[in-house]
């Protein structure tokens, strides 16, 4: 039987893992525009490369999985201009982040503005941040 003051000497001689932190609002909000860039540029590549394998997507239209989300682009980009505001960030865990913010989008051809909230859920998997989950909730026209 180990006494107490073994375990704790064993602990304490264990390697210390570093410790991941968590990322900052500005960074998974960079990751967030690749994923409108993309949608401005009709780039289904880099939209799949930010989209985890499972994702899925909440939206007006249904639940999507990441085949629906890169498939819009099969015939042409589906946003022509973008701005992003109201970004908030919560921090679950080093590896796991909700990024939430209001999106005022204009699509091809239109010179309408549209606005929805959104909530994306980034992941850190094997040292890369992907997108794993997001909601689309529209605004209503003021």
């Amino acid at each position: 039987m180990v006494d107490v003051t073994q375990r704790t000497t064993q602990f304490a001689k264990m390697p210390v893992e570093e410790r991941k932190t968590a990322p900052s609002l500005a960074e998974i909000l960079e990751l967030e525009k690749q994923v409108w860039t993309a949608l401005v540029e009709g780039n289904a590549s880099a939209d799949r490369a930010l989209l985890s394998a499972d994702f899925l997507g909440v939206y007006p239209t249904g639940f999507a999985n990441r085949d629906d989300h890169v498939g819009q682009f099969a015939d042409a980009p589906t946003m022509a201009r973008y701005e992003l505001s109201e970004t908030k960030l919560r921090v679950l865990t080093a590896d796991i982040v909700l990024l939430s913010y209001r999106a005022d989008y204009q699509r091809p051809g239109s010179d309408a503005w549209e606005a929805m909230l959104i909530s994306s859920l980034w992941e850190r998997r094997h040292n890369v941040w992907v997108n794993s989950f997001s909601q689309d909730t529209p605004l209503e026209a003021q």
